[in-house]
């Protein structure tokens, strides 16, 4: 933040009104602003409301046990080792080990950004998807940035995206395979669109996120299918939508392969784990 900006504020309605003055263009292209709280104080709640011991076997469902930390340490108000530090003084070994191993992935996202710079905007590798680069898109579909898919649960992601500036991290692997391998979008164009939102947008953890869904930084493409989304979310998005038995979802993960890769071997889905790190 510049010296010549102003820090004191009457409150937060007083903060929101400065900043949209101080950058107009971006108050124009969208004045909504993140109901998520910033600041010391806002991190220290939430830090008192994690449940580490709930984490490892819930933080997959969308209405599982997740910090929601990471808007804070993308800025720098709290850092990876007073996360840790905390966690490790309230909970054993056993019950944060799955935690504090994200934590570690963060790190590894944070030192291959600090080597790659903007290499991370660059395939790292080739998909392997059977398609070439040149068969994706570079422009973000309308009825995905006004969320008129018609598959509520895409729509839903879309507006969450935009309004709460959070998505959970399940939601953004489905919407970021449904944008490469159903809409035969570039992931560059789409990690671009989710660092325009999100509060926690981090370049590193999300290019290289992105990377790891299309393919070009992991063995395989990341996709899924209703059952998989439908289980992780109770049904909360499925039970209304009209497309429901027979939206792009459908089938087993052999039948989508198929369909979305007929160019390749029928890649199997990526299970949900990051890629290993290379030893050096």
């Amino acid at each position: 933040m510049s010296k010549d900006m102003r820090r004191d504020f009457t409150d937060r309605a007083d903060l929101i009104r400065y900043v949209g003055e101080q950058f107009p263009e971006a108050a124009a292209r969208d004045g909504r602003v993140s109901p998520i709280r910033g600041g010391r104080r806002a991190a220290e709640v939430q830090l008192n409301r994690l449940e580490t011991h709930r984490y490892a076997t819930t933080r997959n469902f969308l209405n599982g046990s997740v910090s929601r930390l990471s808007p804070y340490i993308r800025y720098g108000v709290l850092n990876l080792a007073q996360v840790r530090d905390w966690v490790l003084a309230r909970a054993t070994p056993h019950q944060c080990e799955k935690f504090v191993n994200e934590l570690g992935w963060r790190d590894y996202w944070q030192r291959l950004y600090l080597k790659l710079g903007q290499g991370i905007w660059e395939d790292r590798e080739p998909y392997k998807t059977g398609y070439s680069p040149q068969h994706y898109q570079d422009t973000l579909p309308e009825d995905i940035q006004s969320g008129t898919t018609g598959l509520v649960c895409m729509d839903v992601f879309s507006q969450e995206l935009k309004i709460q500036g959070y998505l959970h991290n399940h939601a953004r692997m489905w919407l970021a395979a449904y944008l490469v391998h159903w809409r035969h979008l570039r992931w560059q164009t789409g990690a671009k669109w989710f660092l325009e939102h999100l509060i926690d947008g981090d370049p590193a953890s999300n290019n290289l996120s992105w990377q790891w869904v299309a393919s070009t930084f992991g063995a395989k493409p990341y996709f899924f299918n209703r059952e998989n989304l439908e289980r992780y979310t109770a049904g909360l998005y499925c039970r209304r939508c009209p497309l429901y038995g027979h939206c792009a979802f459908e089938g087993s993960y052999d039948d989508l392969a198929h369909n979305l890769f007929p160019r390749n071997e029928s890649p199997t889905a990526q299970p949900g784990r990051k890629p290993k790190a290379k030893r050096r």
